[in-house]
């Protein structure tokens, strides 16, 4: 039986140095161009759906009739950059999948054994998902809070009992400024609740206490009267949305019994229509000469001499 030759050692070394030479950059700079191209169509779609995201209409249950020209292009803008925002965070996801994947395929192509980095690769993810809880959670309330349109920059909001105006909203962090001007830097996950002040719209709520001795009836006649005044009012009618309601008595206190007022506003409206009501209200009730009671103390005040004399009695 013969034994085939051996091929030449000349024709091994040509066809390696042809996959090194040729093969391998052939097919790595197929793979970049891969990753490039998916990336690009993948960006493509968001983009589209950012777009149509940013023309839609209003949402049901939202407000749809603008009562002032700021109004709509404050909506306009609020979509706008949240649905820029989502848009952003979505390439940020795709690019960095791309590359960790892409990346992996060249190692592979260059003879490197991918097996220990793609288990390294998950050891240290399971390592940082333990050191890193907080921020990872402050990441993904902060992904969930700006798909879900909790609040966005402009807006009035009460976050663990601190209330103020949003100034910057990021995927870590809220930035919150007080009214007394406190700037507050609170971690997106640490947000258990929040309530929003500027979505959709807004309700003042004024309560107004009388005398036990008034005629309710009278009284709610020129709370109502006061409503309509104000809802008619060219100066209000493009923050009010409906025309106010008396509800009638709500509280019977130990002074005073409690007639409210309820006002439907735009958002961010309600405290100085309120502020205008009550005004409205005071003055009205004054010239009616209907009593707003208010608590009253007797002070007893005694001369040194009376004081004396009743304490020289009291010896005898």
């Amino acid at each position: 039986m013969s034994i085939p030759p051996n091929p030449p050692l000349v024709s091994v070394s040509w066809s390696t140095l042809g996959e090194w030479v040729i093969g391998i950059p052939l097919r790595i700079l197929g793979l970049i161009v891969l990753a490039i191209v998916l990336r690009w169509v993948l960006h493509r779609v968001i983009d589209k759906v950012v777009n149509r995201a940013m023309e839609a209409p209003t949402l049901p249950g939202k407000i749809t009739k603008i009562h002032e020209p700021g109004e709509e292009i404050h909506a306009s803008s609020r979509r706008s950059q949240r649905s820029q925002a989502i848009g952003s965070l979505f390439k940020s996801v795709i690019t960095g999948v791309l590359v960790a994947v892409f990346a992996t395929m060249i190692l592979d192509q260059l003879g490197i054994n991918i097996a220990p980095i793609i288990a390294s690769a998950g050891i240290v993810g399971l390592a940082l998902g333990f050191g890193a809880q907080s921020l990872v959670r402050d990441y993904l309330s902060g992904i969930f809070m700006i798909i879900e349109d909790q609040y966005g920059v402009g807006d009035s909001i009460e976050v663990n009992n601190i209330s103020g105006t949003v100034e910057a909203v990021t995927l870590r962090i809220t930035r919150l400024r007080s009214l007394d001007g406190t700037v507050w830097y609170i971690p997106n996950g640490e947000i258990l609740t929040v309530g929003n002040h500027s979505q959709n719209w807004a309700r003042a709520v004024i309560d107004v206490g009388v005398g036990y001795n008034e005629d309710l009836n009278k009284v709610q006649r020129v709370l109502r009267e006061v409503s309509h005044d104000l809802w008619i009012d060219e100066e209000f009618k493009g923050q009010i949305i409906e025309e106010p309601e008396v509800t009638g008595v709500e509280a019977l206190a130990a002074d005073a019994i409690t007639v409210r007022v309820l006002v439907k506003t735009l958002p961010l409206k309600q405290w100085a229509i309120a502020r205008e009501m009550r005004q409205r209200i005071k003055a009205r009730l004054d010239y009616e000469g209907i009593e707003m009671p208010f608590p009253q103390r007797v002070v007893w005040h005694r001369e040194e001499k009376d004081a004396a004399a009743e304490e020289q009695k009291a010896n005898a």
